[in-house]
């Protein structure tokens, strides 16, 4: 009997019949093997020795001196093995995948990392890969559908609808529906069905357990704030998540605003959207009255999702986090401030949670101290921040 865990009146599993037995089957897989001490045991040598964790916590000395207000430390989760926070979640579930006996693995991807991170570990471990990706977000993100071709895996560019993230899970979907014996899909984010959003986050959520640990070690306290982007929110999640029960440290996530949440050229999902379904979970989603999946734009093709994870939804309905939406020229701002501060390129989506922390350090006082979570490298975007700062380069 399936006991699906919500996160208030979010979550949820809201899937065609098709696919329901496939999810039946996931949940009782992650159920036996979450705590089984062999699983655990092999996750943590392949974060340690594949992925290079723990990731790095730097304390951004210049970056503090300069806006005058809280110590700043950066969690490097750009330095992990493919650049991003992504590896954390793939590793996870593609070691689940491999015991429940499946051979071929499906993933969408929107800026490419998620993408990337499951070419990779597939190559590891001998498995079948494809990946969907929206055919603009392709376009602009070329360099990484190279890779995700290098390393073995199928990249199928979707046409249909705004050709984003969104539409790249659609396929996907449709993709496992009919393939449900021998495929997996691995999704990017904590969302979907459950257990989805809670399997994700506990793959993600080392990240957070690191930051506590090496801050005791570095200043011998908790942060008094956490700051992360949040598109679907594996990232924020990870980070935030260890932090839950500590009511003194402030969860911060920065969502994208495109060019402003008060414009249809948008993706901040807190700031206009609405409680729906889509995509197997109730939760906040942009949308227009009759429920219709609301186009959505960001200059950031992994923040440009139309919706947020149930659990975020819940932290935010419950006021223990905030969400704030960053403009496109915020972020490419923070994302040229970190080059030239730190010698640190973030990703774009990265650098919606530098420009959050840029407004919120300062108010803070020099006795206390704020984590930016830096969830991937920047080098995927330089050509886009160029193209759109008019600079002309051969890509």
């Amino acid at each position: 009997m399936s006991k699906v865990e919500k996160f208030g009146e979010f979550g949820g599993q809201f899937v065609p019949e098709t696919v329901m037995n496939a999810v039946h089957e996931l949940e009782d897989s992650y159920a036996k093997y979450k705590d089984d001490p062999q699983f655990k045991a092999e996750l943590a040598e392949l974060y340690k020795d594949y992925a290079g964790r723990p990731s790095l916590l730097y304390y951004a000395e210049k970056m503090t001196k300069d806006l005058g207000g809280a110590k700043i430390y950066l969690k490097r989760e750009d330095l992990n093995h493919t650049g991003s926070h992504k590896i954390n979640n793939v590793l996870g579930q593609i070691l689940l995948a491999k015991k429940m006996g499946k051979k071929r693995i499906i993933a969408e991807t929107g800026a490419g990392q998620h993408g990337v991170a499951t070419a990779t570990v597939c190559a590891l471990m001998g498995m079948e890969c494809c990946v969907y990706m929206g055919s603009v977000d392709a376009e602009r993100q070329s360099l990484n559908v190279y890779r995700m071709k290098l390393l073995g895996s199928d990249v199928v560019p979707v046409e249909s609808g705004t050709g984003t993230l969104k539409d790249a899970i659609n396929e996907a979907l449709r993709d496992w529906a009919t393939n449900v014996e021998n495929t997996y899909y691995c999704i990017g984010s904590v969302m979907g069905p459950y257990p989805y959003p809670q399997m994700v986050r506990d793959f993600q959520k080392i990240i957070g357990e690191e930051i506590k640990a090496q801050l005791m070690e570095k200043e011998g306290k908790l942060p008094d704030c956490v700051v992360a982007c949040v598109g679907g929110g594996s990232n924020a999640m990870g980070a935030f998540y260890d932090f839950i029960g500590d009511k003194s440290v402030r969860l911060v996530g920065a969502e994208a605003g495109g060019e402003g949440a008060d414009t249809e050229r948008t993706a901040a999902t807190i700031a206009r959207g609405t409680t729906g379904i889509f995509h197997g979970m109730k939760s906040i989603f942009l949308q227009d009255k009759y429920g219709q999946i609301a186009p959505v734009y960001s200059i950031s093709a992994g923040l440009d999702y139309p919706g947020i994870g149930p659990e975020h939804a819940y932290l935010h309905e419950t006021g223990r986090a905030d969400y704030v939406a960053v403009t496109d020229e915020e972020a490419v701002c923070a994302f040229e401030y970190l080059s030239r501060m730190e010698g640190v390129i973030p990703a774009v989506e990265s650098a919606h949670a530098v420009a959050a922390a840029m407004k919120i350090a300062p108010t803070m006082g020099k006795d206390q101290i704020m984590v930016i979570n830096i969830s991937g490298r920047g080098d995927k975007d330089v050509y886009q921040v160029a193209r759109y700062r008019g600079v002309e380069v051969e890509n």
